[in-house]
C-alpha cells in the first residue's frame, strides 16, 4: 500500500482540495491504516509516535462525515494540553475549509465565558483538554447529545498527567452511539483497559517506530559536567547554526535561567513552560511558527502539540527522565519526510538515563566529541551572520489553502440582531456571489467574520460598501488576521 493515494479513498472533491493545497502528497503509514475504518464507522486503537500524520488521520474522515447543516457538534476531540487542542483545531479548520467546517479549542487558562460564545454558535467539531471539556458539558455550554465520533488524542501523555479520570468522566457523558478512536505512543495497561471498556471490536493498528527515532533524525549526545553545559551550548550552536532550534529543559527554573543567559550573548530566543500565562504561550508559538526567532527553550510541555515546518535541530539541554519524553522531544524535527537533528547534553551521573532510552527506542546513539576551539572559531563568523540578517518569515501550512480566501470583517453583530441567514442572503444577492462562494462565518457580539471563497473577496468588499444587511449599514474591510 505505500502507493497509495488520497483519491483512493471514495473523498468528495471539497475535502481532495483542501487536501492537496495543504501539500498532502501521499498518506502517511498511520493515515493509510486509519481513514477507511473511521470512514467506515469502526472504532480504532492506534499506536503511533508523535509525527506520523495522526492529526489528519482521524481529521480527513471527521471533516468527510460531519453534516455541516447541524448545528450541534458531532465530533470530540480529547487532547493533554492546551497547545495540541490548539494545533488539532488548526489542522482541521485547515482540511475542512472549503466545506465550512467549524472547529472550536476549549482549554483551562482561558476565559470560559470567550469559550462559552462560541460554541454557541454552530460548531462542528470540539477539540479540547479533558477537564475544561468536562466543565463545558456539566454547565451545558457544551452540547453532547449529537457526538458521533470521539477522538482521544495522545493517550498515555493523559494518562502520565494524570487525566485519565476526566476522561472517563466525558466518555460517560457522550451517547453510547458512536465511532471513537484512540491513539497513543505507548499502551499502558490502564489504556487498554480503557478500551475494553469503552470500545467496540475495535481495529488494532500498530506503526513501527523505526522512522522516527533512526531514518529521519540524526542523533548523537554529549558527556558535560553541569556547569559546562551554557559553554558546550554555545559551542554546538556555532558548529550546527541551526535555523530554527528548541532546546529542551526539565523545569521552567532552568528554562528562564538559560533564556536569561542566552539573551546576554543577544541569542534570538524565548522560553515557553506551564507557568506562563496562556495567552504570551499561544503567542511565543505563533511567533516560532513563523520563524521570527530562531531558538525556542522549552520544557516538555512544548513537546506535544507544536508542528513546525524546517525545524531542524532539538537540544536537550536536559535529558528527559522518562523515555517517552525523549521520543516525543526529537519527535517534533524530522517531520513530513524532511530531515533533522537531536543533540543531547548528559552528565556523568545521567549517563544510566541514557542507557534506558537507548534500550527503549533500540538504537545505540553515536557520542560526539566537544568541537575544539579551533572548529568553534571558523564556525563562529557564520553564526554571527546568520544573526545579523533579518529571519525569512515562513508561511503556514494553511498559506496555499488561504491565498483564494479572504476574511472580510463587518462592523455589524449578534446586538444588531444580525444572524448568518442575513449575512448569506445580503451576499448571495451580489453578482458573480453564490452560497458555495461563501465559507465559515464567525459572528461575535459587536462584528462579524466571514471567509470568502474562490478569490472573489475584493468582489464581496467592493459590493458591501453600498449595501446594507438586514436594512443596517455596515462597514466592511479586509480583516487583519
Amino acid at each position: 500500500m505505500s502507493e497509495a493515494n488520497f483519491n483512493e479513498y471514495g473523498l468528495s472533491e471539497i475535502i481532495l482540495k483542501s487536501i492537496l493545497k495543504l501539500g498532502y502528497k501521499k498518506p502517511t503509514q498511520v493515515q493509510q491504516q486509519v481513514i477507511i475504518p473511521a470512514l467506515e464507522g469502526k472504532d480504532i486503537i492506534a499506536k503511533s509516535q508523535t509525527g506520523s500524520g495522526k492529526t489528519a488521520s482521524f481529521g480527513i474522515p471527521i471533516c468527510e462525515k460531519v453534516d455541516i447543516e447541524e448545528r450541534n457538534p458531532q465530533a470530540l476531540i480529547l487532547t493533554p494540553t492546551r497547545e495540541l487542542s490548539v494545533q488539532v483545531k488548526e489542522d482541521i479548520t485547515n482540511i475542512g475549509r472549503f466545506k465550512r467546517v467549524r472547529c472550536a479549542a476549549v482549554f483551562g487558562k482561558q476565559p470560559f465565558s470567550v469559550q462559552q460564545r462560541e460554541l454557541k454558535q454552530r460548531v462542528h467539531v470540539v477539540a479540547g483538554t479533558p477537564g475544561r471539556t468536562l466543565d463545558h458539558i456539566e454547565r451545558n455550554s457544551l452540547v453532547v447529545e449529537d457526538i458521533k465520533y470521539l477522538i482521544i488524542d495522545e493517550a498515555d501523555k493523559m494518562l502520565n498527567m494524570g487525566f485519565i479520570d476526566q476522561v472517563e468522566a466525558v466518555i460517560n457523558k457522550l451517547p453510547k452511539a458512536r465511532v471513537t478512536m484512540l491513539f497513543s505512543a505507548t499502551m499502558p495497561e490502564q489504556i487498554e483497559k480503557l478500551c475494553s471498556k469503552y470500545m467496540k471490536n475495535p481495529i488494532k493498528i500498530e506503526i513501527a517506530p523505526e522512522n522516527i527515532t533512526t531514518k529521519s533524525i540524526q542523533q548523537c549526545w554529549y558527556e558535560v559536567q553541569n556547569s559546562d553545559k551554557l559553554d558546550l551550548l554555545t559551542k554546538v550552536l556555532y558548529i550546527e547554526n541551526p535555523d530554527s532550534c528548541i532546546i529542551f529543559c526539565r523545569t521552567k527554573e532552568n528554562v528562564e535561567n538559560l533564556v536569561n543567559q542566552m539573551m546576554k550573548k543577544r541569542y534570538s530566543c524565548y522560553g515557553l513552560h506551564g507557568g506562563m500565562l496562556q495567552k504570551d504561550r499561544l503567542d511565543i508559538m505563533e511567533k516560532f511558527k513563523k520563524g521570527e526567532f530562531r531558538f525556542l527553550v522549552a520544557t516538555d510541555i512544548a513537546a506535544r502539540g507544536i508542528d513546525i515546518e524546517e525545524l531542524t535541530h532539538i537540544i536537550n539541554y536536559d535529558i528527559p527522565l522518562e523515555n517517552e519524553s525523549y521520543v516525543h522531544r526529537i519527535g517534533r524535527t524530522g517531520r513530513a519526510g524532511s530531515k533533522g537533528k537531536a543533540i543531547t547534553f548528559v552528565t556523568p551521573n545521567e549517563l544510566k538515563f541514557l542507557e534506558e532510552i537507548e534500550e527503549y527506542i533500540q538504537y545505540k546513539i553515536p557520542k560526539a566529541e566537544i568541537p575544539s576551539k579551533d572548529e568553534v572559531n571558523k564556525a563562529k563568523a557564520a553564526f554571527k551572520e546568520k544573526v545579523s540578517v533579518k529571519p525569512k518569515l515562513k508561511s503556514d501550512k494553511g498559506a496555499n489553502l488561504n491565498k483564494e480566501i479572504t476574511k472580510v470583517y463587518i462592523n455589524a453583530g449578534k446586538k444588531k440582531k444580525i444572524r448568518v441567514g442575513d449575512i448569506v442572503g445580503a451576499l448571495t444577492n451580489i453578482d458573480g456571489i453564490g452560497a458555495d462562494d461563501i465559507g465559515i462565518i464567525d459572528i461575535q457580539d459587536n462584528f462579524s467574520y466571514i471567509d470568502i471563497l474562490e478569490g472573489k473577496g475584493k468582489i464581496v468588499l467592493d459590493a458591501l460598501q453600498n449595501m446594507k444587511i438586514k436594512g443596517k449599514e455596515v462597514r466592511a474591510q479586509k480583516a487583519a488576521k
